[in-house]
């Protein structure tokens, strides 16, 4: 496993931190299930195929794991190799087979639970592909309604915190009903994902996506294209504040979800709150931002805000109320 691993701390290295101490028995899933969603996001995002032939390669993609074919993948690889300038991303993208080996080594319920994530956010996929123009059109498209954006974030962000979820569930004793801890699970996820739309804004309005829906720009006398402007920042600000406030009434989801993972499982509360509490310091981040729309301003925390927190959080390991007060002093509103 160290070469995935490897891949694993360069292609994601908050979440790497988290993924790393978890347990043993749950590590090698949820390592497998990340590094597969990511080789379809290399798929999807790839600009060396045409939109059609990405939406193809992700259609096929969940069955090329249940039913591998070694021409098929090398079709594929020929096919996207090349698309990245991470020689990391380049690297997962040769190592399809090992992670297939990995994957055909998991028991059944563990493969079950990877293939229902991978099938989410392939059709999370599906949607990016077929609602917006392809990188070269030099034209922004929106999602058309709120509804859009939500479901979207349900399924690349949502349902990878349920992944994670199901995976905690089938190794610890849980202090609520699953599908209570399963729900929560889900707003966090939807929470993550909607951070990563927020803090992405300018390159993904570069490459022709505004996730930001039609109904809401009009609200605001804006248009898509517009958000290309950033002297249009002011106008976006009222949209922002208010996908800021649904991802923080989300997160509060975080203080019953911790509470429902028993105090004797360290491992597993650690890797919860690290992500819980770095998203909580990025909104602070974009709510404060005030020209999210300078492709020069890049928002995230610090290093240092991470390495801090990963040295703050032992006492938060065994305290419910103190994982809860600090999450809602982040919170705030």
């Amino acid at each position: 496993m160290t070469d995935l691993n490897n891949l694993l701390k360069h292609t994601s290295r908050s979440l790497y931190l988290s993924a790393r101490f978890l347990p043993k028995a749950v590590r090698a899933c949820f390592s497998v299930g990340y590094l597969l969603c990511r080789y379809a996001d290399s798929i999807a995002d790839t600009a060396l195929l045409p939109p059609e032939k990405r939406l193809n390669w992700i259609k096929l993609f969940p069955s090329m794991i249940t039913h591998p074919d070694a021409q098929q993948q090398r079709q594929l690889l020929d096919d996207i190799s090349g698309s990245s300038p991470n020689i990391y991303e380049e690297e997962l993208l040769k190592n399809l087979p090992a992670c297939l080996e990995l994957f055909n080594r998991l028991s059944s319920a563990q493969q079950n639970m990877i293939l229902d994530v991978v099938h989410a956010v392939c059709q999370g996929m599906e949607i990016d592909l077929q609602t917006f123009p392809a990188e070269n059109a030099r034209q922004v498209r929106p999602f058309s309604t709120k509804e859009d954006l939500e479901n979207y974030c349900h399924l690349m962000g949502g349902e990878p915190g349920v992944f994670w979820s199901r995976l905690i569930a089938s190794h610890v004793l849980l202090r609520a009903k699953k599908e209570k801890f399963l729900a929560w699970g889900h707003d966090i996820g939807d929470t993550l994902q909607i951070v990563n739309i927020l803090r992405d804004l300018p390159r993904d309005l570069r490459i022709g996506r505004c996730y930001f829906p039609k109904e809401e720009l009009q609200k605001h006398g804006l248009t898509a294209a517009d958000l290309l402007e950033q002297i249009n920042s002011p106008r976006f600000e009222p949209i922002k504040q208010s996908w800021i406030g649904w991802a923080r009434r989300k997160l509060r989801s975080a203080k019953l979800y911790f509470a429902a993972i028993p105090k004797t499982q360290l491992r597993h509360r650690a890797a919860v709150a690290w992500p819980v509490l770095w998203a909580a310091d990025t909104l602070n981040k974009l709510e404060a931002e005030q020209n999210l729309l300078d492709p020069a301003h890049k928002v995230k925390i610090s290093r240092n805000r991470v390495y801090l927190t990963l040295l703050a959080t032992p006492p938060v390991w065994i305290s419910n109320r103190l994982f809860n007060a600090w999450l809602e002093h982040k919170l705030g509103k």
